[in-house]
């Protein structure tokens, strides 16, 4: 078609819109913002009489990149730790696609624009097509890998384990609460805008790295339709700007996104990208430099600065604390140990850290062996069963997090932690922003202003509350990590598959301790024994130390 051609279908595309008369329209899903019709335009101005030919194309090259990895023999060339850690992304990131396509019709109705309903729609099915390829990348996986355990259950089970449960909250948050924060200010114009900058770019680039040229093929195919969903966001967020009485809920949206989507995205991808490679190139990016390049350069600097421009105020602070956490307090690196020390709750194999390792992230991250390099090493050492526990109850000073409610990373930031009492409740924290999120930004009133249509984080939100007091083979056998002998389990330290010796099993399990939720044990305390925990627990760390005592 020619540009003129699109040009005239996508503006007959209007005229296809109409308020009805006769009745009065219900409003299915609520907003607190306010907006007035604007001419607000779609720049891409996409029709699906282009739209599907050159989605037709994109598919072609990604299965039939599919074809050649299985005749070219890549997955006897993949590195096994890389695609381990596939195991929990593909199990999560399918979610937030098809979550991100139900979100578009929250905007249909919200949204008073038909031009923008057209580009709403369109997303709505570019979400669609993610979900289907990248849950087709993790069945290509499946049958192919040399271990696809974790792989055959994850889409049914990732819901219920330690990791998984911090991407479903993640997840959901595109399809509940205030339709114009969810599927606007949370997806379009904080997730897909800056986020996946390091999702579908850097991610895929660290795949090639490790022999996995599937990976980028499907993910560079999904990023390629971003530009649409960012021009959607942008449309909507100005059309929300005209509006003064709207600042207020925007800045208050663009915290609440900006900081859930630091503390879910950089902990997940952060992890895969350091962790899960055997790539120790001195001249590869890392992930801290990755995250300056893409996200507070390209992101920040180009994006949401020029906004002030409207009048909005935008999260400077937070931004900052951003890469703060992420360079000064080892964020990602906390997070990686957190994974390993829950292995045996899990679904994939981790890998121990080898020298060559130990030397990469020093030279990327001075310092970092005094902070992490002991445990890891301890890590490695207790991977093989020899009458000893699995790491998280063996004496290598690691004190077990207590989770955020919020976002539901645990409290790894030892000297952020902070707690309050909600609905009767003792909720703790990872931070200062996720407490605010909790207590002041998700209630029916902000600031005096009525929002009825924000919504509260509620319902069975922590993992380890949920399994408090369980014996753990129990725990892994009702989540369905185990494998088809009935004993041995998905999960393990290592990378050893050959020999069973080295394999850990439900019988290892059975002699460990119950286990004890942190934030159960904490309501059970009296607000004086609360507080001065709440006091050793931020003088613990760096790498969950217990915090030193006096003598």
């Amino acid at each position: 078609m020619s540009r003129q051609s699109v040009a005239k279908a996508h503006q007959k595309i209007q005229e296809l819109a109409w308020e009805p008369l006769f009745h009065e329209p219900v409003s299915q899903y609520g907003t607190d913002y306010t907006f007035q019709k604007a001419q607000k335009k779609d720049p891409l101005k996409q029709v699906l009489r282009s739209y599907f030919p050159m989605q037709e194309e994109k598919d072609h090259r990604v299965y039939g990149a599919q074809d050649g990895a299985i005749r070219g023999n890549m997955f006897r060339q993949v590195q096994e730790r890389w695609l381990e850690w596939q195991k929990l992304f593909l199990s999560i990131i399918p979610l937030p696609e098809i979550s991100a396509a139900r979100a578009m019709p929250l905007l249909f109705r919200t949204v008073p624009n038909p031009e923008l309903h057209n580009g709403q729609a369109i997303q709505m099915i570019d979400e669609v097509r993610h979900s289907t390829i990248q849950q087709n990348l993790k069945r290509l996986y499946m049958n192919n890998y040399i271990d696809p355990a974790g792989f055959n259950n994850s889409l049914r089970n990732f819901q219920n384990d330690y990791c998984g449960t911090i991407g479903r909250q993640f997840a959901e948050g595109f399809i509940t609460g205030d339709a114009i924060t969810a599927a606007s200010i949370y997806l379009t114009i904080v997730a897909e805008t800056a986020f996946t900058n390091t999702l579908f770019v850097a991610m895929p680039a660290e795949a090639a790295a490790n022999g996995d040229y599937l990976l980028p093929t499907v993910f560079h195919s999904v990023q390629s339709d971003e530009s649409r969903h960012i021009s959607n966001g942008y449309a909507t967020l100005l059309m929300a700007l005209a509006d003064e009485s709207n600042h207020q809920l925007l800045e208050r949206d663009l915290r609440y996104a900006w900081w859930n989507n630091h503390r879910v995205v950089d902990a997940a991808i952060g992890t895969f990208i350091e962790y899960g490679t055997k790539d120790r190139r001195k001249d590869r990016e890392s992930y801290a430099e990755m995250w300056r390049r893409w996200i507070y350069d390209d992101y920040y600097r180009s994006y949401l600065v020029p906004l002030e421009k409207y009048g909005l105020v935008i999260p400077h602070d937070l931004i900052e604390e951003a890469w703060n956490q992420i360079w000064n307090k080892g964020y990602v690196h906390e997070v990686a140990q957190f994974f390993a020390t829950g292995w045996l709750a899990n679904y994939w194999r981790i890998d121990p850290m080898t020298d060559k390792d130990f030397e990469w992230f020093e030279y990327k991250y001075p310092g970092w062996y005094d902070k992490y390099g002991k445990w890891w090493e301890n890590y490695n050492r207790l991977s093989i069963p020899n009458g000893h526990h699995p790491i998280v109850f063996e004496d290598v000073d690691y004190q077990y997090p207590n989770r955020c409610w919020t976002c539901m990373v645990p409290c790894l930031v030892r000297e952020d932690m902070v707690y309050a009492e909600v609905d009767g409740v003792v909720r703790t924290y990872c931070h200062e922003e996720c407490r605010w999120t909790d207590v002041e930004a998700f209630r029916p009133t902000f600031r005096g202003r009525e929002t009825p249509n924000m919504g509260q984080l509620i319902g069975h939100r922590e993992w380890e509350t949920l399994y408090h007091g369980w014996n753990w083979a129990d725990v892994v056998s009702d989540m369905g990590y185990v494998r088809d002998d009935g004993k041995t389990m998905t999960a393990q330290p290592h990378l050893h598959l050959g020999d069973q010796k080295k394999m850990w099993t439900l019988d290892h399990l059975r002699r460990c301790p119950e286990l004890q939720s942190p934030n159960v044990l904490f309501n059970q305390m009296t607000p004086e024994e609360r507080e001065t925990y709440a006091e050793a627990y931020r003088r613990g760390g760096p790498a969950g130390r217990f915090a030193p005592t006096d003598a």
